[in-house]
This record gives C-alpha cells, structure tokens and sequence, in this order.
C-alpha cells in the first residue's frame, strides 16, 4: 500500500541528547528495502505560493495559506504492506524526533 509521508517542523522537538538518525543513511536504507519510492525536501515557505479558483477568479497569493507555526519541510512516498510498516519506516527518521511526520494513505477510489 502506498503512503504519503508528510515531514514536519514541530514547535515541541524530542529533547533527548542522543544523536538524531543519519537522514542520507536513512534515505539509502529505504531506498534499497524498496520501502520509499521518491522523496524530496521542499525550498523555504518563503517561496511558496497559494493558488484558489473563487467565483471562477484565480487568486495568486505568496507564501503558504495555513497560517501555522509548523511548517512540510518535505515528503516521501512510501511502499508498506501497511499502516504498521509505514510507522516503523517513519519513526526512524530524523525529523521524527526533531519534527513531526505525518503518514496518509493513498486514496482508494475504488471502493
């Protein structure tokens, strides 16, 4: 099953004094277990733009629309048999613990 992982900044880090996780370790290892199909970390919110359709107008505006301190530095699309691998894939990443990650999974239309 495919998920969607969402790499977060989070206002509340992990205050353990243990050395943070490799990320390119990390990246290598699930690139090869063929757990993490793409990934990529996103430039700064300053260069994001919000795009909305109003009343058939398209509204152009800098910057992200959710006004909140945490921000999605970045995403990986993972490859789980389920919620539980998923779990594990992420919680061993970096941001898990100077962060936050958040996991979706991909929509099934079909049901």
């Amino acid at each position: 099953m495919k998920y969607l992982m969402f790499v977060c900044t989070d206002t509340e880090p992990d205050t353990d004094p243990a050395p943070e996780p490799d990320i390119h370790r990390w990246v290598a290892e699930h690139d090869a277990s063929g757990q993490r199909l793409q990934g990529m970390a996103l430039a700064p919110k300053s260069t994001a733009t919000t795009v909305r359709v109003r009343n058939g107008q398209t509204l152009v505006s800098d910057g992200p629309f959710a006004e909140t301190k945490e921000l999605i530095v970045g995403f990986d699309l993972l490859e789980c048999a389920d919620l539980d691998e998923a779990i594990e894939v992420a919680r061993a990443h970096p941001m898990a613990r100077g962060g936050r990650i958040e996991i979706r999974p991909q929509a099934d239309w079909d049901r």
